[in-house]
């Protein structure tokens, strides 16, 4: 999709597209979760990785029944600022030998897809009010406050242990 397709036309086409792009993002998120797990050397690390993943799997069935709510078919649209964020990910990590610095930059690419979830999940859910649907509002902003949770351990992880140990 161009920045600025020619499919979207009104809010609630830009509201569809977007929770087909984060439909996109979450299934990514899912399939790289389980290797983020078993590359990280931290316990609290890899704990937070499966809670995440976990958390990631209600999230996305949270957005099917978005997508229900709004008449919508589940769908995903190819989600170029996650694809990168990952590939960035994936390309650091494999450059890291040190254990405890690469849980630093697990954490930190961890923390890059939070960002990106927290500032989706943000406007979709403002969007939804707009649109009248507070239904849906309401699921969009319970992820939306996972998400928050999630980049707030994430923080606390790394400045309490992991940066430490990778200094």
């Amino acid at each position: 999709m161009a920045l600025f397709s020619k499919d979207i036309k009104t809010l609630d086409d830009l509201f569809v597209h977007t929770l087909q792009d984060i439909y996109y993002a979450e299934k990514q998120i899912e399939k790289t979760l389980p290797k983020m797990i078993d590359k990280a050397g931290s316990p609290e690390l890899k704990q937070g990785f499966e809670t995440h993943l976990e958390e990631t799997r209600g999230q996305v069935q949270r957005l099917e029944k978005v997508f229900e709510m709004h008449g919508e078919s589940p769908k995903a649209v190819t989600c170029p600022a996650i694809n990168g964020i990952i590939k960035e990910a994936e390309e650091i990590a494999g450059e890291v030998a040190d254990q405890d610095v690469l849980d630093a930059a697990l954490t930190a690419a961890a923390q890059a897809v939070e960002h990106y979830e927290i500032s989706r999940y943000g406007a979709l859910a403002a969007w939804a009010r707009e649109l009248g649907r507070n239904d849906c509002a309401e699921l969009l902003h319970q992820t939306l406050e996972e998400e928050r949770a999630t980049d707030e351990k994430l923080t606390r992880i790394a400045e309490e242990r992991v940066n430490r140990k990778a200094a």
